[in-house]
């Protein structure tokens, strides 16, 4: 495996592609704006005008887009997956539903290409690093085929089954997790400030204590400091993967009570225009509501 096309150069994707280069492979990408395609090609890729080129004679296909809508055009619409030969193999590395991720485990083997979905754990400093969990589901040669693309990219992959879909739902679980999370230390940061107890102070205690985990810690560390921007990780895109989290959660009759309470306190955050803030921007809605801010 020595060509690899690369759809999707945004702030996980860039630091992705780059990472193969780094470890020889020879990259074709494609990106819907042209300045990171830019910086890629600087380092030595080779960039393509459409996705349907950047897939053309690849040995595999990585694609790191923003949601179901990206992925259908780049994928399906715009021929990447028509332009790659039988025997290819297509890594969606992208959060997208688990209805998506079937359609498109269908649709590749209609033509003979294997699909693996491979989305990720972690920061953009982490996949500049190299340090990227990976969460893994497909037909084991085809995970086996992709491990050394994954080796450059992530510090671990995790299998979790032979079903695409599999490794989505776990993704969508993990997201629903941290927006828990954010929302779980949102509240408890009003509470003790309606007692007059420093924000920092609190979030220090408890992320080195009963939450020293490095979710707690990081998204903490950022609502007791209002760093909201730049982003890290949109706030929209938190109320995207929880939708997807219901939508998932909805196909096998499973209730997610909490989903719900997180969902509109979203809402509610975009509707004051926060979407392009940082997940961690959540904690104002509480604020808000107890009339702190």
């Amino acid at each position: 495996m020595k060509t690899i096309a690369f759809l999707g150069l945004g702030t996980m994707g860039l630091p992705m592609a780059a990472n193969l280069l780094r470890a020889g492979y020879a990259v074709r990408a494609w990106n819907r704006s042209p300045a990171p395609l830019g910086k890629l090609a600087a380092l030595g890729a080779q960039a393509a005008a459409s996705p349907a080129e950047a897939a053309a004679g690849a040995d595999a296909l990585v694609s790191m887009l923003a949601d179901d809508a990206a992925t259908r055009y780049a994928v399906l619409e715009a021929g990447a997956l028509a332009a790659l030969a039988p025997g290819a193999v297509h890594v969606n590395m992208a959060t997208v539903s688990v209805a998506l991720a079937a359609e498109l485990a269908r649709l590749h083997g209609e033509r003979g290409v294997a699909y693996v979905a491979a989305p990720v754990l972690g920061r953009v400093n982490v996949a500049e690093a190299g340090q990227l969990n990976i969460l893994a589901a497909g037909e084991a040669r085809a995970l086996l085929a992709v491990q050394p693309l994954f080796d450059a990219m992530g510090r671990k992959t995790w299998y979790f089954g032979e079903r695409p879909e599999q490794a989505n739902a776990a993704k969508l679980a993990v997201n629903f997790m941290i927006g828990s999370a954010i929302g779980a230390m949102s509240e408890a940061v009003a509470l003790v400030r309606g007692y007059d107890v420093d924000k920092a102070a609190f979030l220090e205690m408890a992320t080195s204590t009963a939450f020293a985990a490095p979710v707690y810690q990081g998204y903490g560390q950022a609502i007791a400091e209002e760093r909201f921007e730049p982003a890290g990780f949109k706030l929209a895109l938190g109320l995207k993967d929880l939708r997807l989290a219901q939508e998932a959660a909805e196909q096998v009759h499973v209730p997610l009570q909490l989903a719900g309470v997180l969902r509109d306190a979203h809402i509610e955050s975009l509707a004051r225009g926060e979407g392009q803030l940082d997940w961690a921007a959540l904690s104002r809605t509480p604020a808000r509501r107890a009339g702190l801010e």
